[in-house]
């Protein structure tokens, strides 16, 4: 029997994906309270400017005092899209206090402060869900928090910004730089004005340390993420894939130590092989592999971004949570018990495609592989190139710590025969 008094929801935020929200919880009412088992009302709208028009939210429900509208004591669910750190984290908290659960698609808070939400949650009893908050529509969250919750997760590895993703794609297929691939994506609306938090990765790092807190039960933070950024990607760098059979893509990548005693998580660009399933992930697309002990391999694919994708992963949250209300139940909250060390990316072992301008010389290539010899580390593939006095040195080295292959270049740009390094990228995906 469905119970007739509605659950009401507090939406934070009206932007794209609020608005989108408020959509499709008007168009799908009827939809959304046979699957709850109760009707869901939207009780208010927290805005920051009230005199913009907002297609289907009633006018009457807008309000600028989101502290007032989370403090009511009535609302059941807060939708939480304002994004940043505060005040969001205020909002959430308060929420909490005051008997609400709470559904969020914010990935730069949940990154840096996520454990003392959920302790928050814990205390007054209410759910946290979030699975708009790293691939837009894509199940992420959920699969490795719920259906994997019996399996042994030991690496993440995806692509988990459209933006990027857009811009490294148009340079692969068009041959375009890296500036012109930027300006298509900001001019068909992939990009921000201000595009930092995507090209530099500080998007896909805060989408890494959740990743990695949920797969590994450890606690992850921000900080922890390594995080380097695709500006300087090259249309050489390209070539030089293409000549190793490979594209090049922005990658998050967590993993469990082989020994299974720490962990780490990385965000930088990489190339890997186009035999592998996300080198040809085109567009602004996203896709994550996940890798289980039991499972084994798994992908997830989709749209990572956008209103309606990531509306669509908010309202099955709101699903989720209302249920879990009406039952008088909550679902799962943090699950760190592992509390494993974070190792530095030094530690991390790695492949390297090193491109250096050299001397056109004998016993350059001599030089150069003692370098790696008395670093440690060993040679895949060389192939140089000479003309005029000049000439290119492409290694491709086995896999070792990074800090030795670091410790490597940093030698190599001390050799009278090195004019410079042209390029340094890992390798992934094999």
């Amino acid at each position: 029997m469905m119970r007739t008094r509605p659950l009401k929801v507090a939406l934070l935020g009206c932007g794209v994906v609020g608005s989108e929200v408020a959509r499709l919880m008007t168009t799908h009412a009827d939809d959304l309270a046979a699957r709850i088992g109760a009707p869901v009302e939207l009780a208010g709208v927290a805005v920051r400017r009230p005199s913009k028009v907002r297609e289907g939210v009633p006018p009457e429900l807008v309000t600028t005092d989101a502290t007032g509208l989370v403090e009511r004591g009535d609302i059941d669910v807060v939708v939480e899209v304002i994004g940043g750190v505060e005040p969001a984290r205020t909002l959430i908290t308060t929420a909490f206090e005051y008997g609400a659960s709470v559904v969020s698609a914010n990935k730069a808070l949940l990154a840096e402060d996520g454990a003392a939400l959920h302790a928050v949650a814990e205390k007054h009893g209410r759910d946290l869900y979030y699975e708009a908050a790293v691939a837009g529509a894509i199940p992420l969250v959920r699969p490795l928090r719920e259906s994997l919750a019996g399996d042994k997760v030991n690496r993440v590895l995806g692509i988990v910004n459209g933006t990027t993703n857009f811009i490294l794609d148009k340079m692969d297929t068009s041959g375009a730089g890296y500036s012109e691939a930027l300006d298509e994506a900001t001019a068909l609306g992939y990009a921000e004005a201000d595009p930092t938090a995507d090209v530099e990765g500080f998007d896909a790092a805060a989408k890494a340390a959740i990743l990695a807190g949920i797969a590994f039960h450890t606690r992850v933070r921000l900080d922890d993420v390594y995080r380097e950024g695709m500006t300087e990607v090259t249309a050489a760098d390209f070539a030089s894939a293409k000549r190793m059979g490979c594209t090049i893509k922005l990658l998050a990548i967590c993993e469990r130590a082989a020994d299974g005693e720490s962990v780490t998580a990385r965000v930088h660009p990489a190339m890997i092989p186009l035999s592998h399933p996300l080198a040809s992930v085109r567009g602004a697309y996203n896709a994550v592999f996940v890798e289980a002990e039991a499972a084994g391999q798994l992908m997830f694919y989709g749209p990572g971004a956008g209103g309606s994708p990531t509306a669509s992963a908010v309202l099955g949250d709101l699903v989720a949570v209302c249920r879990n209300r009406l039952n008088d139940a909550t679902g799962p909250g943090e699950s760190a018990y592992t509390q494993l060390p974070v190792s530095p990316m030094g530690d991390v072992v790695t492949r390297y495609h090193i491109s250096l301008d050299v001397a056109d010389k004998p016993g350059v290539l001599a030089q150069v592989a003692t370098v790696f010899a008395e670093h440690g580390v060993s040679i895949d593939t060389v192939r140089q190139q000479g003309k005029d006095g000049e000439a290119s040195l492409v290694v491709v080295t086995h896999r070792a710590p990074d800090a030795a292959l670091t410790g490597t270049v940093e030698a190599l740009r001390e050799l009278d025969t090195v004019r410079g390094v042209a390029s340094i990228m890992r390798v992934e995906g094999e």
